[in-house]
């Protein structure tokens, strides 16, 4: 009851879990993407909906001469013990998910024994290296200048301050952006000494392009080598002022499957630093994975919300012109001022936010514009996307956002406050496998009047929104049909004589009475079946 690796992508009409265009999503056997012609030897497991799940009709196999079927046929044992015949069906219909396995504690040493491992395992083990990169696998690195093993690393911030830890390896196929903070008691002795900010020191290794390279590293054909694809210039001290430190780090990395990594590009992003006591600033690390000589137009389209329909906590998308980005909601900084940054809207979320906003002294109109950019983002969405996998180019996949805004009085200044975004979505499809789509959305400003635009310095704003669910369920499905007994008017008249004749003649006897409640008692029993 298993499906091949191979037929993968010869079914599936539509790849569900595959969220990022461009780019291989992991355990994500039916994503085109990957260029994977046998899945399970990168990826650890399937995603549920990316295996068709197997459809089996069978039969008792003593009634099977001979089997003429055009469909794969197989012969298993049932728990009772006895051999059925089992025809594999191939239903265009059938549900893509698969159902998971339940584990009681008749079979968890079975399994515990098939799938179970140690808790913790070693990087390095004194076993020969696997042949290939799996999913989540460290990506090694070789220094030949000090002939050093290491691992490819993405500095991540760790404990409240967000400090980068350097240990932190990146993953085979696992594209990610860390962001973390560098604190410095003397930058001036730092600015040329520390290598997290040099950009040298980010690229003068090479890349393992499978890990049973680590057997030969003399073979130049197993290292891929670093290619700088931005200006990078050394660090410089130049009086009070730290030149040229690494702010960004940028990776693409090209992979083929169980080939391994084909090419690794990086690119920096380079800032100055004042030399002053606890200078501290942010470094940002990014790795991109992708499909070796995959288009790079692909890459560049945005990541989806689902596939087709969304998946609640994935950004609600929206349209503005002919861009697609995700809405947002208003975010404050630790004063209550409102921030540039803003919180993204999570599909089947409700949530509040709210700031203060600092006014400048201008007119009305102005102050009008101002506020209503705060609220809905510099961008103001016009469309919302029906389905999490809509493509900006196709109109059709796109409803437009119903809006109003506050009105206009030549008497006094009126202003929204507060801006609600009411969404209304419902599962639509299968019952086993319902697919959210949005069926609408507005906007709904609360607005107030203020009389001298030129006094107010501040003004408080809230940004709401609320996810309203219309699904139409159907109904449930009805019990079994029951039973609706008609008897001849004259049916107990046999028996009415028979009883009447008993009693005359033996008044004592119960056996008419007997023989009738048995009859009853038949027909109720029937009835209860």
């Amino acid at each position: 009851m298993e499906t091949t690796d191979l037929d993968l992508k010869l079914f599936l009409p539509i790849c569900v879990c595959d969220l990022t265009p461009g780019t291989c999503d992991i355990n994500c056997c039916c994503d085109k993407d990957c260029y994977l012609l046998h899945p399970r030897t990168v990826f650890s497991f399937c995603l549920p909906g990316s295996v068709r799940s197997s459809s089996w009709m069978c039969v008792d196999n003593s009634l099977i001469f001979r089997s003429n079927s055009p469909f794969p046929s197989r012969v298993f044992m049932d728990s009772s013990g006895i051999r059925q015949f089992c025809v594999h069906v191939n239903n265009s219909k059938l549900n893509y998910f698969q159902k998971l396995q339940k584990v009681n504690a008749t079979h968890f040493e079975a399994l515990a024994t098939e799938f179970g491992s140690g808790s913790f395992t070693s990087t390095f083990q004194t076993k020969l290296p696997p042949p290939h990169y799996r999913a989540g696998d460290p990506i090694l690195t070789y220094f030949p200048k000090w002939s050093v093993i290491s691992l490819l690393r993405q500095p991540a911030g760790v404990g409240a301050g967000g400090l980068c830890a350097e240990s932190n390896p990146a993953g085979f196929l696992e594209s990610k952006s860390t962001t973390c903070a560098r604190f410095f008691k003397n930058l001036t002795s730092s600015c040329t000494l520390d290598p997290a900010l040099n950009a040298a020191s980010y690229y003068n290794f090479s890349v393992l392009k499978v890990p049973k390279g680590m057997t030969d590293l003399q073979n130049m054909k197993f290292q891929v080598p670093v290619t700088l694809i931005s200006q990078a210039r050394s660090p410089l001290l130049s009086g009070n002022t730290c030149q040229n430190v690494v702010s960004q780090v940028i990776y693409e990395i090209e992979t083929n499957g169980t080939f391994g990594i084909q090419k690794v590009s990086v690119s920096f992003g380079q800032t100055n630093l004042t030399v002053e006591p606890g200078t501290s600033f942010q470094q940002h690390f990014l790795i991109r994975f992708r499909a070796f000589q995959q288009r790079t137009a692909a890459s560049l389209t945005g990541p989806r919300s689902g596939n087709p329909g969304y998946i609640v906590g994935k950004p609600l998308l929206a349209l503005t012109g002919d861009i697609s980005h995700s809405m947002t909601l208003l975010q404050s900084q630790g004063d209550g001022i409102c921030s540039v940054k803003r919180y993204e809207v999570q599909f089947g979320v409700n949530a509040v936010s709210g700031c203060k906003l600092r006014l400048k002294k201008v007119d009305c109109s102005h102050l009008q514009q101002e506020i209503y950019e705060t609220l809905h983002g510099k961008t103001s969405p016009e469309h919302v996307a029906i389905f999490g996998n809509a493509v900006p180019a196709q109109k059709r996949e796109w409803t437009r956002i119903l809006s109003r805004n506050c009105s206009v009085s030549a008497m006094r200044c009126v202003i929204p406050v507060s801006l609600e975004i009411q969404v209304l979505w419902a599962y639509i499809g299968l019952q086993s496998n319902p697919q959210a789509h949005v069926s609408g959305a507005r906007f709904l400003y609360q607005c107030q009047s203020i009389k001298n635009s030129q006094k107010v310095t501040e003004i408080p704003l809230t940004t709401v929104v609320t996810f309203v669910d219309i699904t139409q369920k159907p109904d449930p499905p009805r019990g079994q049909h029951r039973i609706d007994w008609k008897l001849p008017f004259d049916f107990f008249f046999p028996f009415k004589v028979a009883f009447s004749r008993g009693a005359d003649s033996q008044k004592d006897s119960a056996s008419p009475i007997l023989i009738l409640c048995l009859l009853v008692l038949g027909v109720l029993k029937l009835e209860t079946k």
